[in-house]
């Protein structure tokens, strides 16, 4: 009885949570602006050719040149911050905001050790995670272990926000699917980054709640095994913004009568399906199976209000031979608590990987 009790309550901390950042009117909903015009149309199409992956398919990516700056140095570890320009096509490149065009990213990595003998993993962006200190903070005690972090600054995010955007709140539909879109282009040009240029043994991308979908796309679409993990995600954005409680958070009215202005009246209840065949773009279990399923492994929350149960045994269930870990606790306190847990997931998933040949 005492652990339903627990589990509620996180479970109420979630509605708590989000019924304060997201009813509140301190920030705008999401997609104010409605749902992006021709650039969903675009995004509805560029997405569609992700999947299914043929063999060798836009492989490899463009290789990236990042200009570094060392943050600081100590005796054991570096960090470093380095800017590329975003590898995205010119289709792409044209629908991101400008502030996009240039991607960030912290790089923080053992002194003294190979990097044939060392691991990388590219961590990615939650909803609302603007900075690299969070998931700095994850990576940072896995350098005894000789593993690396490469946090990526997701487009719409910290400096690369466009200004009228407040927050995380992003002013269109068309913008979600951008932001999705940009950040596995860039993550995966900067998996091969590490592969050819820098020459890591092992690599690895994770990501939390949005971070974890982007993560398990990027792991499915990469052409030889790396661990990928998934924490605290969903199998698609359908359920944070149709099912969970970021549905309190978008601007459903604004929707409809964007829709009204171009077709015939709507109600509320279809242009919520239209949302949920736009998302459906965002299904990771529409997705291969990653190289190595064995070095997939899912961290989800007992008591999860954003993100059911359900959801994160469809994507295990997609992907057979993945495994699913769980947490005590509901999104908010798990996000806050459990970053051993996340840590260990690492550890386990690169560990179930073989060296390349020439880390030997």
């Amino acid at each position: 009885m005492v652990t339903v009790n627990i589990g509620m309550l996180h479970y109420i901390l979630d509605h708590v949570y989000g019924a304060f950042v997201h009813r509140t009117k301190i920030t705008p909903p999401f997609f104010s602006r409605g749902w992006g015009g021709t650039k969903l149309e675009l995004l509805e199409r560029l997405i569609s050719q992700l999947f299914p992956e043929v063999e060798g398919q836009n492989w490899p990516p463009s290789l990236i040149q990042p200009i570094w700056r060392t943050v600081w140095e100590t005796q054991n570890a570096c960090l470093r911050e380095g800017v590329f320009r975003t590898p995205c096509d010119e289709q792409l490149l044209s629908a991101l905001p400008p502030e996009s065009h240039n991607a960030r990213v912290a790089f923080l990595v053992p002194k003294d050790v190979p990097p044939q003998k060392m691991a990388c993993v590219v961590h990615l962006a939650g909803t609302g995670d603007h900075t690299f200190e969070r998931r700095l903070r994850l990576g940072g005690p896995l350098l005894k272990q000789n593993i690396a972090t490469m946090v990526l600054e997701s487009p719409f995010y910290g400096q690369r926000r466009p200004m009228l955007q407040r927050g995380a709140k992003l002013l269109c539909v068309s913008d979600l699917l951008l932001l999705g879109r940009a950040t596995i282009e860039e993550a995966r040009s900067l998996l091969y980054w590490l592969d050819s240029e820098a020459g890591f043994g092992k690599m690895g991308v994770c990501g939390l709640s949005m971070g974890g979908v982007h993560a398990a796309m990027v792991g499915s679409l990469h052409p030889t095994p790396v661990a990928t993990l998934p924490f605290l995600s969903p199998h698609s954005a359908v359920v944070a913004f149709c099912e969970g409680i970021l549905k309190h958070a978008t601007a459903w009215e604004a929707l409809r009568e964007d829709l009204a202005a171009k077709e015939a009246a709507m109600t509320l209840e279809e242009v919520r399906e239209r949302m949920r065949n736009v998302l459906s773009l965002t299904d990771v279990t529409r997705f291969p199976i990653p190289k190595n399923p064995n070095a997939i492994i899912f961290v989800a929350a007992t008591d999860d209000g954003y993100i059911p149960k359900h959801s994160v045994l469809e994507l295990q269930k997609a992907w057979p031979g993945s495994e699913v870990r769980w947490v005590t606790g509901g999104h908010v306190s798990s996000f806050l608590l459990h970053n051993n847990e996340f840590r260990k997931a690492i550890v386990d998933g690169l560990n179930r990987l073989e060296w390349k040949e020439s880390s030997l």
